[in-house]
């Protein structure tokens, strides 16, 4: 069940993200009340998930995953670039989570 709340607090925060650039510098009300709700949300769920996760990994997760799910997300609504550096970069994002939770401790023992 944690893994389930970090999963929708991960997706929380990437809606909120993009919707922060739709938003427009928060002058559009609808994309900017998504914005509010959503990290609002993201925040809640990652509380909840660390009742018995621990915050390093969590948080190594969370961030990592959002970074790239909001690059991800800007090349897919907002025709972002998607450069090979780039693409080389979100890459690496997440060999360093994988690397960090290969090292164990993410639950409570």
């Amino acid at each position: 069940m944690p893994y389930l709340l970090l999963a929708l607090a991960i997706v929380s925060e990437v809606t909120a993200t993009l919707s922060l650039r739709a938003s427009e510098g928060l002058s559009k009300a609808g994309p900017s009340v998504v914005v509010v709700v959503g990290y609002l949300v993201s925040f809640f769920l990652m509380a909840k998930a660390l009742t018995s996760l621990n915050v390093g990994p969590v948080y190594a997760i969370w961030s990592a995953l959002g970074t790239v799910g909001a690059f991800v997300g800007g090349v897919m609504l907002f025709g972002e670039p998607a450069r090979p550096m780039t693409i080389v970069g979100a890459g690496i994002v997440v060999a360093g989570v994988v690397v960090m939770s290969l090292g164990g401790g993410i639950s409570h023992q």
